[in-house]
């Protein structure tokens, strides 16, 4: 039984209980060779049910002391995965921030998935965990995420040279934000009253 469910329209976001580690080892297993030019390398047998198991507690943990959410994106039956959406290293305080990465099954792309899927997770994120910003960073050349976080209203921030060692070498990112509007008005911001 997942910790956490978000029904959508033609998906379900959900904080996976550890018990569920099969689902989570399937979705990746499928997807290894669509998603390695977006990840990191791990090795051979990082996405078994044996290791997923151990990182889903860390994740269940993480989302009960507020740090981390870890949606799995589930097919209406919760029968299998095909997505997901994490809202990691999550910083209150002044910060009041996270950072959003996400990926989708490869023979799920191209259905507007995702972006119901974040809609719905950034929704949670800003009104349940009141948070005020969102990071998101992609690899330049990525058109597909550079296209999804244009619609869903991320703002270019920056360009980090090197910043993340993906399939196997330091690459390049492009550092975007969704600031939470029901904190302020841009013209009500500080920086703005000082220009």
């Amino acid at each position: 039984m997942p910790l956490l469910t978000l029904p959508c329209n033609r998906l379900t976001l959900a904080v996976l209980d550890p018990e569920q580690a099969a689902l989570e080892s399937d979705f990746y297993r499928r997807n290894l060779r669509h998603l390695a030019r977006w990840s990191p390398i791990r090795p051979s047998d990082y996405h078994s049910t044996e290791n997923i198991r151990p990182r889903l507690e860390v994740q269940a943990s993480a989302f009960q002391a507020g740090l981390a959410v870890h949606f799995a994106l589930l097919t209406p039956d919760s029968g299998q995965m095909i997505g997901a959406c994490n809202f990691s290293s999550i910083t209150r305080g002044a910060f009041q921030a996270c950072y959003l990465g996400y990926h989708i099954d490869e023979a799920h792309q191209g259905q507007g998935l995702m972006q119901e899927a974040l809609e719905a997770g950034i929704r949670y994120m800003f009104e349940q965990q009141s948070l005020h910003r969102i990071m998101a960073n992609y690899i330049p050349g990525n058109e597909r995420s550079a296209r999804l976080l244009d619609r869903l209203g991320f703002e270019r921030e920056g360009y980090a040279k090197a910043y993340l060692s993906i399939a196997g070498r330091w690459q390049d990112h492009v550092l975007t934000a969704l600031i939470n509007s029901t904190f302020e008005t841009p013209d009500k911001r500080w920086s703005r009253r000082l220009a």
